[in-house]
């Protein structure tokens, strides 16, 4: 399979879930060889994605608070680049981020593939979410800053959704997105066993550099970078240490430290394997 991004060769490095994870041999790209149907980005966030543990979450609603406070944190840090305003969070699930951005002045709306996730947020939040994928999103609003928290390694078609994002940003705007580091210790420690590596919802992987690199191509240049502040709850991370170590002898010792905490207990997510990115649109 050739690299999505720039349709170069590529190696398998190594198998997850059955499918092959493979690494382009121009620039650097990790992509899953997973055959995309027309209804995937349906099927694979459905309903039992954000209720039925595994790849996606136990009971996401749940962890509104935490997910809110994400928000908050980022319309903080973003202060000291930009004065809050108009937005668009993709991949905005029930909300809970973009009411974090509108906590601290910002006005904007969400995407949401998940029918019910999108109607939570404007039933119960008042946020102005639509049902859709990115790809295929159509306005003539432009926006100050678009948010893609924890998103550009789910795209199903990853150019044609970047495409989207730079057509609906303003000169000048912003892209502020968070990911997960396939050259972080975590992620090399761990190997295969890395909780990240989950096709067929994970496709993409991406580094700092790699990320920064693929931005440019849009017009965006990186302003600045860091690690998030990150809280999960205990329901969480029992749901993903048993999808992804279960038999092993790691899993075991996680599983007994983690068997302590009450499942709605925020606590702390302690590896080095997220990181976040602020890109401005030349």
């Amino acid at each position: 399979m050739n690299c999505p991004l720039c349709l170069h060769q590529s190696t398998e490095v190594f198998t997850a879930h059955g499918y092959s994870i493979l690494d382009c041999n121009h620039c650097g790209h990790r992509f899953a060889d997973v055959e995309i149907p027309a209804d995937h980005t349906d099927k694979i966030y459905s309903d039992g994605y954000f209720t039925g543990g595994g790849a996606g979450y136990p009971d996401y609603l749940r962890e509104g608070r935490i997910v809110r406070d994400h928000g908050r944190w980022y319309a903080k840090k973003l202060a000291g680049y930009m004065q809050p305003g108009q937005m668009l969070d993709v991949g905005a699930a029930a909300g809970f981020i973009l009411q974090g951005f509108v906590d601290n002045g910002w006005q904007g709306r969400g995407i949401e593939p998940n029918a019910a996730m999108a109607q939570y947020a404007r039933e119960s939040l008042g946020m102005q979410v639509q049902v859709g994928a990115l790809e295929l999103f159509a306005t003539s609003e432009r926006c100050d800053l678009v948010s893609m928290i924890q998103v550009v390694a789910h795209f199903a078609n990853i150019r044609a959704a970047l495409g989207v994002a730079a057509e609906v940003t303003k000169p000048l705007g912003f892209w502020l997105i968070e990911t997960w580091n396939k050259n972080s210790i975590a992620a090399r420690a761990f190997g295969k066993n890395w909780h990240e590596y989950s096709p067929p919802s994970v496709l993409h992987w991406f580094s700092p550099k790699t990320l920064s690199a693929l931005a440019t191509q849009y017009g965006f240049r990186e302003i600045a970078r860091g690690r998030p502040s990150k809280w999960i709850n205990g329901g969480h991370a029992k749901s993903l240490v048993k999808y992804k170590l279960s038999g092993s002898s790691a899993g075991r010792i996680v599983s007994r430290l983690l068997n302590v905490v009450p499942d709605y207990v925020p606590i702390p997510y302690p590896a080095d394997d997220l990181f976040w990115m602020l890109l401005q649109k030349s």
